[in-house]
């Protein structure tokens, strides 16, 4: 027997399910792109900015620490968090509201949701198999994919989802935490990358009474001054330690009596994160900077979905085949949903003659 020989001849996978779900979810297609696809800034635009691959990874990280302490399922939290975003088009929230924009203008009342559109990733849109669409994911992670912390009532998902998700239900506490994660993440990384690139400055954030109170804990370790590397490495970690131990004080006892919604922060904790998260979107989100960015990301959109619909042959194979069994409009969206910042800017240039 050659070395090793005896690990390829077990029968038997060994891995639970929710661990096999997430190597299946890290080695498709659609996870990879996310390297590619906008977090808060363009790709192309700095090698230290987060994307939504480097958020999926951070959002996973907070998951698995948080489910752990709480005896819960790692893998399946990890399995969720590492698909949620998987459903996003390229330039971020302003790609997705665009792609919807041009589907409901031509009648497709469902339009485009990024939350739906990663369940479809997963079951329909990846082909790993010979005799059937997806990943070939379990349940549960396939529920936490689409649900999300909340009961997920959409008028316009097929009444099929209905009966097998029944998504007047929440989802399991594994995908509420991912849900918190996910938040606990952005949070963090968009005010660190925010700094990092002058959008935005300490002094902003200390209209912000949790801000300030990161801010002073970073203070007393003496690393520095504000505009210093360090200063910012370590407000980012003293804002995920705050938020993840706060977390695992509020949810810890919900858990153990199996309440129905356990994860979350006391109401003073959530009202300072709402009241952050709105000083982001005035300081940062709406930078004419990010403004701009986004404007130009979204006439990529409009343009792609214009040119395709104009000229289908221009569809990669694989799209172009579904075109006998599915609607033009959707396969279309499919596509431009599935593209990365670059090859969008590039595919639109290249349409519009700007070679």
């Amino acid at each position: 027997m050659q070395p090793y020989e005896r690990f390829y001849k077990i029968d038997k996978d060994f891995r639970n399910p929710y661990a096999r779900d997430r190597d299946r979810i890290i080695h498709s297609g659609s996870f990879r792109k996310l390297e590619y696809k906008t977090q808060v800034f363009l790709n192309h635009e700095g090698d230290f900015f987060r994307t939504r691959l480097t958020h999926s990874i951070e959002v996973s990280q907070i998951a698995r620490s948080i489910t752990n302490q709480l005896s819960l399922n790692e893998s399946l939290a990890e399995a969720i968090a590492l698909a949620h975003d998987l459903g996003h088009t390229p330039f971020g929230h302003i790609g997705g509201d665009t792609l919807d924009e041009c589907l409901k203008a031509d009648g497709f009342k469902n339009g485009f949701e990024h939350n739906f559109q990663s369940f479809r990733v997963v079951t329909k849109l990846e082909k790993r198999y010979k005799g059937f669409d997806g990943l070939n994911l379990t349940f549960a992670t396939l529920e936490g994919i689409l649900k999300h912390s909340y009961p997920y009532k959409k008028s316009f998902l097929p009444a099929v989802i209905d009966e097998q998700f029944d998504l007047h239900k929440h989802p399991s506490y594994e995908a509420m935490i991912v849900d918190r994660a996910d938040e606990i993440a952005y949070i963090s990384h968009d005010i660190d990358d925010g700094v990092n690139s002058g959008l935005i400055t300490f002094d902003d954030l200390r209209e912000s009474e949790l801000a300030s109170l990161i801010l002073q804990k970073v203070a007393a370790e003496g690393v520095g001054e504000e505009n210093d590397e360090m200063f910012r490495y370590r407000f980012s970690s003293h804002m995920i330690n705050h938020l993840v131990y706060s977390l695992l004080e509020y949810s810890r006892h919900g858990v153990e009596a199996k309440e129905e919604f356990p994860i979350g922060f006391n109401k003073e904790l959530e009202t300072q994160i709402k009241k952050l998260k709105k000083t982001l979107f005035v300081k940062m989100y709406q930078h004419k900077n990010i403004v701009r960015k986004m404007y130009a990301g979204k006439q990529a959109i409009i343009g792609l979905y214009k040119g395709l619909t104009e000229e289908d042959k221009m569809l990669p194979e694989f799209y172009y085949k579904q075109l006998a069994f599915r609607s033009k409009h959707r396969v279309i969206a499919d596509y431009i949903a599935s593209m990365s910042d670059r090859y969008a800017i590039n595919f639109h240039n290249e349409m519009y003659g700007k070679l």
